[in-house]
C-alpha cells in the first residue's frame, strides 16, 4: 500500500514505458504506410473509432470500479482481523487466571495471523505481481513473506509440536485455529475457565474462520476471466485503430496550411495516438495491479504490517515486549 502523497511521475512513467514504447512504434507503422508508401486507403472512419473507444472505456471503468470493490473489501476484511485480534488479547488476559495458558492461546492467535498472511501471500496462476513491470518495481518495496520463512516464523509463536503440525498441513491456518479450539475445550474440561467464558474465545475463533473464508474467497477466486479477457480485447482494439482513424483527420490539417508543417501534419498521428491510447491501456494496467489484494503488489492491502501491529498490541496486553520487527514504509509503501 503507498501511503505517500503520490506515485512520482517517473515510477510512474518508468512503470508502464513498455506499453508507451510499443504504441509509439506501432503509430509509426500505418502513418509511413500512408505518406511514404502512398496507401491513402489505410484509413478507418473516426466514428468508428470513437464508438469502439466509448465501449472501451465502459468496460475498463466497470472492471477497475470492481476491482477497487475488492480491494476494499480486502482492506475490511484485515481491518476486522485487527479488531478481533486485539479484543482475544483482552480476554484471553482478564478470563484465563492461568497466565501461561492465556499468553499461549493469544500467541497461537497471532500464529493464525501469521499463517494466513503466507497463504495469501502465495502465487497463483492468474496474478501479475511477478510479470514484466510490476516484477522491476519490487526493487522500490520489501514483501515480508519473501524475507523469512512461515517456518521461522511460526517456531516463534508455537511449541516444536503444534508448528510441525501446522507445517505439514495442507491448510495450516485452519490447523492452526483447530489447535486453537482444542485448547480451549482443554482449558474448559480442566476447569481453567468457566464454560461462558470459554464460549466468548470460541466466538472470535468462529469469527476468525469467517474472516479467513472471506480472505481466501478473493485470494482464491480472481476477478472473472471472461471480463478480463474482454477488456483486454477491446483496450487494444481500440488502439490499433486509432492511427487509423486519426491519418485522414491530420492530413486534413495540410489543407490551407503554409510553411514548415505543410504536408506533413499526418506524422503526428504517431505521438497523439500513442497518449491517448497509453492513456487506456495505463487504466487497464492499473485494475490488474488492484485485482488481487494480496500478491505482493505496490497496492497491496498491507497485511504484514496488521500482523506485526496487532503481534505487539497482543503481546503488551499481556504484559511483554515482542521481538518482530514492524515492517517500514520503503519508499512510501508499506506491505
Amino acid at each position: 500500500m503507498h501511503i505517500g502523497k503520490a506515485y512520482r511521475w517517473r515510477e510512474f512513467l518508468h512503470w508502464t514505458r513498455r506499453k508507451a514504447l510499443l504504441l509509439l512504434a506501432y503509430g509509426l507503422v500505418p502513418v509511413t504506410l500512408y505518406q511514404v508508401v502512398g496507401l491513402r486507403w489505410l484509413t478507418v472512419p473516426v466514428a468508428v473509432v470513437a464508438i469502439l473507444g466509448t465501449a472501451a472505456a465502459f468496460i475498463v471503468g466497470f472492471k477497475n470500479a470492481q476491482t477497487l470493490s475488492r480491494l476494499l473489501e480486502a482492506q475490511q476484511i484485515w481491518t476486522s482481523i485487527h479488531s478481533s485480534g486485539r479484543y482475544f488479547g483482552s480476554i484471553t488476559r482478564d478470563f484465563v487466571p492461568d497466565a501461561v495458558a492465556a499468553r499461549t492461546l493469544a500467541l497461537r492467535h497471532i500464529a493464525w495471523v501469521t499463517a494466513l498472511r503466507y497463504e495469501l501471500r502465495s502465487p497463483r496462476v492468474w496474478e501479475t505481481v511477478d510479470e514484466g513491470a510490476n516484477a522491476e518495481y519490487q526493487v522500490h518495496y520489501r514483501i515480508p513473506e519473501r524475507e523469512t520463512s512461515l517456518s521461522e516464523e511460526l517456531h516463534r509463536l508455537l511449541s516444536d509440536d503444534e508448528s510441525a503440525s501446522v507445517i505439514e498441513s495442507s491448510s495450516r491456518p485452519h490447523c492452526v485455529l483447530d489447535l486453537q479450539s482444542r485448547a480451549i475445550t482443554k482449558l474448559t474440561a480442566q476447569g481453567t475457565i468457566s464454560v461462558s467464558y470459554a464460549l466468548e474465545l470460541r466466538k472470535v475463533v468462529k469469527e476468525a474462520n469467517e474472516q479467513q473464508g472471506r480472505a481466501e474467497r478473493l485470494k482464491n477466486f480472481p476477478y472473472p476471466r471472461q471480463y478480463a479477457v474482454i477488456n483486454t480485447l477491446f483496450v487494444w482494439a481500440f488502439c490499433l485503430l486509432l492511427p487509423l482513424g486519426l491519418l485522414r483527420e491530420f492530413d486534413r490539417l495540410n489543407d490551407g496550411l503554409s510553411g514548415l508543417m505543410q504536408g506533413v501534419m499526418v506524422w503526428l498521428v504517431v505521438p497523439f495516438s500513442a497518449m491517448i491510447s497509453w492513456m487506456y491501456t495505463v487504466l487497464e494496467q492499473v485494475g490488474n495491479s488492484t485485482e488481487n489484494p494480496f500478491e505482493g503488489s505496490a497496492n497491496d492491502v498491507p497485511i504484514s504490517h496488521i500482523a506485526a501491529t496487532l503481534e505487539h498490541e497482543m503481546l503488551i496486553t499481556h504484559g511483554e515486549k515482542s521481538t518482530c520487527a514492524v515492517p517500514k514504509p520503503l519508499n512510501d509503501i508499506i506491505l
